[in-house]
């Protein structure tokens, strides 16, 4: 049986950084924990900053997450807001990396469309969609609910990313003169000819596929679909 990965998703704010980790097995994601870093309010920036690169360490010592995905700065109109927000985030990148970690950028568009299949979805929104898809009993706070959304961003990108690694993986074996996806030493690949049964390319940042080309075995088993254009998880 294969080891689900677990991925933390962080939402960074100088007044409360959310978290979230998720465990995700093929297609499925299961919520693991989530929560708030809170700052006291009054704190000068140095001790925000540490709470922030403290607080991202005791979740990841008691959680043990694989890997990690953060959402990026939103410059908006006031840069002082913008410049502090990015120190916020600088904190919980450190904290990450101190811990060997791997991490991931998301812009906010990226991840309300990962999640809502809406780039201008609002915060409610996000809320309650990250509510149904990890199947809560009750509405995280905005800010965990945000950081879930990170984290679920980061697994439905990755699952998108693997395929087209493999088409392109097969696309090279085929250029060596690899016959039946055979690698160098015999072995078959079913998953990578199954994959490749479709053309995967990426074109304005969707990937997609020819309209007469039905979906591969091994994308339909991740719980893929074309739509529009686009590979999406329903």
């Amino acid at each position: 049986m294969l080891r689900p990965m677990r991925i933390l998703g962080i939402d960074p704010g100088l007044l409360r950084t959310g978290y979230g980790l998720i465990d995700c097995t093929g297609s499925r994601s299961r919520h693991v924990a989530s929560g708030v870093i809170r700052i006291a309010t009054g704190s000068d920036l140095p001790t925000r900053l540490r709470r922030i690169f403290e607080g991202i360490h005791e979740v990841i010592a008691h959680h043990r997450p694989d890997t990690a995905a953060i959402e990026q700065v939103f410059v908006n109109v006031n840069p002082r807001s913008t410049l502090l927000l990015g120190q916020a985030r600088g904190a919980a990148i450190v904290a990450l990396a101190s811990n060997g970690m791997a991490v991931a950028e998301y812009g906010a568009t990226q991840i309300k469309q990962a999640v809502t299949g809406h780039g201008r979805a609002t915060k409610e929104q996000v809320q309650r969609l990250v509510t149904k898809l990890l199947a809560l009993d009750i509405e995280p706070a905005q800010d965990a609910a945000d950081a879930l959304a990170c984290a679920l961003c980061h697994a439905h990108g990755g699952l998108a990313a693997n395929a087209l690694g493999a088409a392109a993986l097969r696309q090279r074996q085929q250029a060596l003169g690899l016959v039946n996806g055979d690698t160098p030493n015999g072995t078959p690949e079913p998953a990578v000819d199954a994959l490749m049964a479709a053309t995967i390319l990426r074109r304005r940042g969707r990937f997609s596929a020819a309209a007469t080309v039905p979906m591969p075995p091994a994308l339909a088993a991740l719980g893929l679909q074309w739509r529009r254009g686009r590979l999406v998880k329903p």
